[in-house]
């Protein structure tokens, strides 16, 4: 029968198998939940993990744990040095119980944090048998000595983090060609068409015409789906930057932690897996323009790291003191009433006045009925070759309601909207029944729709948008309230049009 502590230790690691297996993102955080569980578990007063640095034959210190565990992350170890660097270079654990006498003990660090060690215990961490790194626990509490048990435990533990490593360098890899392959269809012939009829679109194209000249912040605002992207290629175009790099990032797409390593770059050692140093966004924009999608989900510390970007044109990698200047202009956008997110404190007032230097607000597509055909036809012929279909246009009803209908989704509805058409469509014409709208609650035309997926899709409307009211429309408090990933609940959001105003 499993002894108290036994049953402890076996929930906490069904507990970290659990996270390392639902593509936790926040590596960093998840090795120090395991270090932290290690140490309380175990017994230890103090505890490190250490990674190899391959290049430079050394360790360094990812997470340290204890009273000194701020100035223990200053250091570095070389392979072979001390117990940690014998327990790399060795690929083996080790139970020291008697550090003072062992002629491997690294004394150099101790006496500088003043912070005797008098036992230690120390197991590698492996992938497929090769040592990645050292977890150590030092000092077992109430004066006893480390045993055997507490060693099975730790290495244990080490599988944990070693697999936890491999996730991340997976995802990692995985983002990396997702980025590659993103940055190769958003080239100089990958930019949106701007299609446009309407006289309250023509009247911004002519703004945007005057503004593009400028090295100014533009702060875009409107619905989700009006095309802020589009407007911000098309003021790109039109600058003095053209030829320069034009650089997208979602604001909403990534955790924090990945998003400051992605416009600012970090240097290697920086965190797990950074095996290299990489360039930022704001790096690689430098000389041209950076656009900054769903600004409004930035959180406070980001938001002062930009402020200082654009005021003083400078920013440090993640991990680096070194700082780096560049010349980028700043194009930002937000679906959200960011004038209530400043009154609420949750958007920098100082930022917001640098970025709303030229704002320039797009009308949702219901106020701009004539740009509706041209889109329609536009998206048309794009999906007719695509679908290697051959349609003559749409149907006179077809027109008709597409023209009545409120697109609460925008021209990203539109889009879609056509697209199905065009895959389900059997004739030569686009009829109204091909559309498949999707009428809001409450409507007369939904009155009749009783299907599964509608009752589903209403059901998560309301609730979504109840919890994230009681949230305060705070997207990572509310993913963490519904226990789903952050950037799930932003493609809900988007997808089902859930928004703060109705």
């Amino acid at each position: 029968m499993l002894s108290k502590i036994d049953v402890q230790k076996f929930n906490t690691l069904i507990e970290i198998n659990t996270l390392i297996n639902s593509n936790y993102q926040d590596v960093h955080a998840l090795l120090t939940q395991i270090l932290d569980s290690a140490t309380r578990l175990c017994g230890g007063e103090a505890s490190s993990m250490l990674l190899v640095d391959k290049e430079n034959q050394e360790l360094y210190f990812e997470v340290a744990l204890g009273i000194k565990g701020p100035e223990v992350k200053q250091f570095t170890v070389k392979l072979g040095e001390g117990i940690a660097g014998w327990v790399a270079q060795h690929n083996k654990s080790i139970i020291v119980n008697d550090v003072s006498s062992d002629k491997r003990h690294l004394r150099a660090i101790s006496n500088h944090i003043n912070y005797p060690s008098k036992t230690m215990m120390a197991v590698p961490m492996r992938i497929k048998d090769e040592c990645i790194g050292v977890i150590e626990l030092l000092n077992k509490k109430d004066e006893k000595d480390f045993v055997q048990e507490d060693l099975e435990w730790l290495e244990i533990f080490a599988n944990q983090a070693a697999l936890a490593i491999t996730n991340a360098k997976s995802i990692e890899k995985a983002w990396n060609e997702i980025q590659i392959l993103q940055d190769q269809l958003k080239t100089d012939q990958g930019y949106h068409t701007m299609v446009a009829k309407s006289p309250i679109i023509l009247e911004k194209i002519e703004i945007i015409d005057r503004v593009a000249k400028t090295d100014s912040s533009v702060l875009i605002l409107g619905e989700s789906g009006v095309g802020k992207e589009i407007f911000a290629e098309q003021i790109h175009l039109r600058s003095n930057r053209k030829n320069e790099p034009f650089v997208r990032v979602n604001c909403a797409a990534l955790p924090e932690g990945l998003l400051e390593s992605e416009l600012f770059g970090h240097i290697k050692g920086a965190f797990t897996n950074a095996i290299a140093n990489r360039q930022g966004r704001f790096e690689m924009a430098d000389r041209g323009t950076i656009f900054l999608d769903e600004i409004g989900d930035l959180s406070l510390s980001l938001q002062s790291k930009l402020l200082r970007v654009i005021q003083e044109k400078t920013f440090e990698k993640v991990g680096s003191d070194s700082s780096i200047t560049v010349n980028v202009r700043i194009l930002a956008a937000t679906n959200k009433d960011i004038d209530a997110l400043v009154e609420r404190g949750e958007f920098r007032s100082d930022l917001y006045y640098r970025l709303n230097v030229l704002p320039i607000y797009i009308p949702p597509l219901r106020q701009r009925p004539e740009d509706i055909p041209e889109l329609a036809s536009f998206f048309l012929k794009k999906f007719t070759r695509e679908t290697k279909k051959q349609f003559e246009g749409f149907s006179n009803e077809a027109m008709k309601a597409m023209l009545s209908y409120s697109w609460p989704g925008n021209i990203r509805e539109l889009e879609n909207c056509v697209e199905r058409a065009c895959v389900i469509g059997k004739n030569k014409w686009i009829n109204r029944e091909d559309l498949f709208f999707k009428y809001p609650s409450g409507t007369a035309e939904q009155e009749g729709d009783r299907s599964l997926k509608t009752a589903i899709n209403t059901f998560k409307i309301h609730f979504i948008r109840k919890v994230l009211e009681e949230n305060n429309w705070n997207q990572t408090e509310t993913a963490r309230v519904l226990d789903i990933q952050r950037t799930y609940l932003s493609r809900l959001i988007k997808e089902l049009d859930i928004n703060p105003k109705e």
